[in-house]
């Protein structure tokens, strides 16, 4: 059974970085990619960053395109991480992870398994 866990949620000043992880505790989940969204209060839930797990390729949403955030990825471990720095009040979302087990579902955008998020929360 695929369970994803993030981590490395927290409060953090404005400036400051977190580096967020995620995992399948249950170890079977072998993934074709593997994505970050957020959801802040009162929003959408909106994708962050995306990461192709055969090539390590990596997409971003265009309206962080200005923040240099980094999605990487650990193959050995099935892990994926997303490096957030110079974080902002508007950051303060709950962070979710999520995974694609196939090509054509993540070439699709549709990502089968979701984490139960992480919370970050980035005070001025």
């Amino acid at each position: 059974q695929v369970r994803l866990a993030e981590s490395g949620g927290g409060l953090v000043q404005t400036g400051n970085s977190l580096t967020l992880s995620c995992a399948d505790s249950g170890r079977t989940f072998s993934p074709y990619g593997m994505s970050w969204w957020r959801q802040a209060p009162g929003k959408e839930r909106e994708l962050v960053a995306t990461i192709h797990w055969p090539s390590g390729g990596t997409r971003y949403s265009e309206s962080l395109s200005d923040r240099h955030w980094v999605i990487d990825r650990d193959t050995a471990k099935n892990a994926v991480f997303l490096r957030m720095d110079a974080l902002r009040p508007e950051d303060t979302a709950v962070y979710y992870c999520a995974g694609a087990s196939s090509a054509d579902d993540y070439f699709s955008g549709r990502y089968t398994y979701w984490g139960h998020g992480t919370q970050v929360t980035v005070s001025s």
